[in-house]
C-alpha cells in the first residue's frame, strides 16, 4: 500500500506543501499539468534553498497584483471547471475550496456564498490548492496520514486587519485535527495549508510502519530557530502478516 506522509513540524503552507511534493513527481511534468489551470498571466518558479543547512525546494506563483478583485466561491469553482485538468484533480481542487469557504462563511456570519476570498482568492492560493491536487495525483497515495500540527502564538496581518494566531479560520479548519503547542511566535500553519492537510489526510499520529522510499523537503518563506520545513515522506505500508504458532 502507498502512503504519503506529512512531517508537519514547522507548520504547514500552500507553497511548502507543493515544493515538498515536488520531490516525489516528475517536475517538468508537473509544469505541463499546472499550465492547465484557466488563469491568464501567471507562472511558477521553483528553486533550492537551504534552512538550517538542510536542502529544499521553493515554490513561488508569479502574477500581476489584481487591485480589489475578490472572488467568491463560484468564481474559484468556475476557474477550476475550465481548467483542462483530470476529474479526479477538479474534484479534489473544489472540495479543499468548499471547506474554506465554510470555515470562512462560519468565522464571519456569512453565507458560503456571500464569502469573499481575500488571501484565499488571489492567484497564487489558487494555484498552491490546484497545484497540490495535480500532485496527489501524480503520486496516487492509497492512504494519507499527517502528523499533529504544531500551533503558535502571536499575531498576523490579514485583509480583515490584525489577527491572532492561529488565524481564526484556520482555527475552524483545525477542529478534529490534533495539535501541539510550540514555543515560536508567528503563522506557522496557514488556512491554505489547514485546508490542504483536513482534506488530504485520513489519519494524524506518527509515522505509520513502512518501506521509505523518497523524502522531500519544501522550505517556508521565514527563518526560524526551527528549520522552516514541511518533510513528507512516500513509502510502501508494511503489512503485518499473521503468524501461526
Amino acid at each position: 500500500m502507498k502512503v504519503l506522509y506529512f512531517d508537519c513540524f514547522a507548520g504547514i503552507s500552500g507553497d511548502m506543501t507543493i515544493a515538498s511534493l515536488l520531490n516525489h513527481v516528475d517536475e517538468e511534468e508537473f509544469k505541463k499539468e499546472i499550465k492547465k489551470i484557466a488563469l491568464k498571466d501567471f507562472d511558477i518558479e521553483i528553486n533550492t534553498t537551504r534552512k538550517n543547512t538542510i536542502s529544499a525546494k521553493t515554490f513561488k506563483v508569479i502574477y500581476q497584483e489584481e487591485k480589489h478583485h475578490h472572488r467568491h466561491l463560484k468564481d474559484v469553482k468556475e476557474i477550476v471547471e475550465r481548467s483542462e485538468l483530470s476529474e479526479k484533480v477538479k474534484k479534489l481542487s473544489v472540495e479543499m475550496f468548499e471547506r474554506l469557504a465554510e470555515a470562512e462563511a462560519k468565522i464571519h456570519g456569512r453565507s458560503v456564498e456571500e464569502v469573499h476570498f481575500h488571501e484565499v482568492g488571489a492567484v497564487d492560493s489558487i494555484v498552491d490548492m490546484i497545484g497540490t491536487a495535480i500532485l496527489i495525483d501524480m503520486i496516487k497515495p492509497d492512504k494519507i496520514v499527517s502528523s499533529p500540527l504544531p500551533v503558535t502564538s502571536g499575531f498576523v496581518h490579514t485583509q480583515h486587519g490584525l489577527m491572532p494566531v492561529p488565524a481564526p479560520a484556520t482555527v475552524e479548519l483545525l477542529k478534529g485535527i490534533p495539535v501541539r503547542s510550540i514555543d515560536i511566535e508567528g503563522e506557522l500553519v496557514t488556512p491554505t495549508g489547514a485546508v490542504i492537510i483536513k482534506t488530504l489526510a485520513g489519519e494524524f499520529g506518527g509515522i505509520p510502519d513502512m518501506v521509505i522510499h523518497s523524502v522531500g523537503y519544501g522550505a517556508g518563506m521565514r527563518d526560524l530557530e526551527i528549520p522552516n520545513l514541511l518533510r513528507t515522506y512516500v513509502g510502501e505500508e508494511e503489512v503485518k502478516k499473521n503468524l501461526k504458532h
